[in-house]
């Protein structure tokens, strides 16, 4: 998130009080907040008027907004970024929501990656009527465990690649002649033998695959079926969305250009892995609202990430995206705590 805003833009104490009851508010309940909602709250001794001053000084600062049908306001971008980075960040962190430990305790999460991420973006999701999205650690991040040359048809050989995370690619490679079944067979054996325990990368395993004592058949068939091998680095993380048809139902009062860009976003996986490699790259919640979204259309979204990983790497993402109009303390208590039980999960997958 930002850093401590300067003198320009500091909020006085009483602007800050104000602030935080018409954002609390307007996520609470959806409708401009005016000042007699604010001036009556226990707790509160500010005089209307001097409410309705500051309200007016908060608009003309850029932090609130004055819908011409209503004499209350509500939040802008930078108004819903001060309270998340300034006055959310005063508190303690908020605890994640319960159920979302359990979520990644269940037997079925111990069989590999992948079934946890799925399982974790559909928690989020579910937590926080959000739409929970949850990236898989590149596949060079980790090491080959296992390989499988099946002969599908005699002239059809698929090859599975099973890494350290539990990650599953598969290949298919079609011959012009039919395969020798023993030639399949040793050619699982050769490269168990050789690639088993290397880090995932073309030119690391590239390297394992030449023998000069092979014959011409088998350096041949090795030839054929090296990129299932050495493309491992070049697929992109897997992406994993959780509570799509959940968010569309909730959030069916956002705009229909800002809900079909996320789709779309959605659909571009490599977009939306662009999107998040800012949180990749701190060890803090990261924060983009509104405007701040790469593509003018999301305007009206927010998004909250946190990265997860082993010690001195970062491995991927937990993120929500909904509305500008979010519960921040909520989703930024959920992907926080999230990161954190996924990273205690994949260092023990990584042992």
């Amino acid at each position: 998130m930002s850093s401590e805003p300067d003198e320009s833009t500091a909020l006085k104490p009483r602007q800050e009080t104000i602030l935080r009851l018409v954002v609390e508010g307007y996520i609470d309940h959806g409708v401009p907040v005016g000042s007699k909602q604010i001036a009556g709250r226990q707790g509160v001794d500010f005089a209307s008027s001097t409410v309705r001053y500051e309200l007016a000084r908060l608009e003309e600062m850029g932090y609130l907004d004055h819908p011409h049908t209503s004499a209350g306001r509500v939040p802008t971008d930078r108004g819903y970024r001060y309270y998340a980075d300034q006055l959310l960040a005063r508190e303690a962190p908020g605890e994640p929501p319960a159920g979302l430990t359990d979520a990644l305790a269940v037997g079925q999460m111990r069989r590999e990656v992948d079934a946890a991420l799925e399982s974790l973006a559909e928690m989020v999701s579910q937590v926080t009527n959000l739409l929970g999205i949850v990236t898989a650690p590149p596949p060079q991040s980790s090491t080959v465990r296992h390989i499988e040359v099946l002969l599908l048809q005699p002239q059809v050989v698929m090859v599975v690649v099973i890494t350290s995370t539990g990650a599953v690619t598969k290949r298919v490679f079609a011959f012009e002649q039919p395969v020798d079944r023993g030639l399949a067979e040793w050619a699982g054996a050769f490269l168990n033998e050789r690639l088993v325990g290397l880090t995932v990368g073309a030119r690391m395993i590239a390297s394992r695959l030449t023998d000069p004592s092979l014959g011409a058949v088998e350096l041949g068939f090795l030839a054929v079926i090296a990129p299932a091998l050495t493309d491992l680095d070049e697929e992109a993380g897997g992406i994993f969305v959780g509570g799509r048809a959940r968010f569309l139902s909730e959030q069916r009062h956002l705009d229909l250009i800002a809900i079909d860009a996320l789709m779309e976003t959605l659909e571009e996986r490599y977009e939306l892995l662009d999107m998040l490699r800012g949180a990749l790259s701190r060890n803090q919640v990261y924060l983009r609202i509104g405007a701040e979204l790469p593509d003018r259309n999301l305007a009206g979204l927010s998004m909250v990430a946190a990265n997860y990983g082993i010690p001195r790497q970062n491995l991927g993402t937990v993120s929500l995206f909904g509305p500008t109009r979010m519960d921040y303390r909520l989703a930024m208590a959920t992907v926080r705590g999230a990161a954190q039980i996924l990273s205690r999960y994949v260092e023990e997958v990584f042992e």
